[in-house]
């Protein structure tokens, strides 16, 4: 063999050497960085609880790593083994950290549930008790036991002379038979409209009704179905006053609510 040939060869003897020695620093490092990530999930008692086939792969795969780490010429395989470790224990760790989000939201289920049903009684509690109050509101305000049921009578004060637009100070009163409707959802009302006899028949029955559906076009705004609304117009029929005087003639210009009673049944009509 030529001397040059040596030298050849002797180089090449060595970049061999230089090239294992890389490769087995690769496989060196991978080795250990998988044995740090498999000790970290061996020690999480989640990750044992959740995901244990996947912490026992990764175990595995390391020790068969670590096995071939003595082997010369072996450092692609170490690095495989310890790639399939380090996976493992990452599967193992996403596993674990999907099982424990969703018993986390679970819980905050269970306990939005149980706060939603607090809630519930408490509001059914206070409903209750409000509805006892708005009763008792209502019963003050509606004095007149009529055979045709319990009124409410709202007066000419509510409404501008000659006009049917309900006036904003009759809000309280409105808001309340709303409130009391809502709570006591069998009872229906009708609501009837009367006039003062100043004015032609004609003007005094449209004005009548007018005034009753705009009491009936505030409920249904506020929410309440119209099916559970009568109106009628008695236009000039029907005074509580005479109307010779002017006080006579505001008491006549009035609106009366009658409500059924609880099973939703009214009184006959006039």
């Amino acid at each position: 063999m030529s001397f040059d040939c040596k030298v050849l060869g002797g180089l090449l003897l060595v970049a061999c050497a230089g090239l294992q020695g890389c490769a087995g620093q690769h496989s060196e490092a991978a080795l250990q960085q998988a044995g740090v990530d498999f000790q970290k999930v061996k020690e999480d008692s989640n990750v044992l609880r959740i995901a244990p086939k996947d912490v026992i792969r990764a175990g595995e795969s390391l020790a068969r790593a670590d096995r071939l780490s003595s082997y010369w010429g072996s450092g692609s395989d170490v690095q495989h083994y310890a790639y399939l470790s380090q996976r493992y224990s990452e599967i193992a760790r996403e596993h674990t950290n999907q099982v424990l989000n969703e018993e986390r939201a679970a819980k905050l289920e269970l306990e939005r549930q149980r706060l939603q049903l607090a809630l519930r009684e408490s509001k059914l509690l206070s409903v209750q008790q409000q509805g006892k109050w708005l009763e008792e509101q209502i019963l003050a305000l509606a004095t007149t036991q009529t055979d045709r049921g319990l009124v409410m009578t709202l007066g000419d004060v509510l409404f501008d002379t000659g006009e049917a637009e309900l006036k904003s100070s009759a809000n309280r009163v409105v808001l309340k038979i709303v409130q009391f409707l809502q709570l006591n959802p069998k009872r229906v009302v009708r609501i009837e409209g009367y006039a003062d006899s100043t004015g032609g028949k004609q003007e005094n029955l449209k004005l009548s009704r007018d005034r009753a559906q705009s009491v009936a076009n505030v409920l249904m705004d506020l929410g309440i179905d119209d099916k559970r609304i009568q109106v009628e117009g008695y236009g000039d029929e029907y005074p509580v006053d005479v109307n010779a005087s002017e006080r006579g003639r505001a008491q006549n210009r009035r609106v009366e609510i009658v409500f059924s009673d609880e099973n939703g049944q009214l009184g006959a009509t006039r």
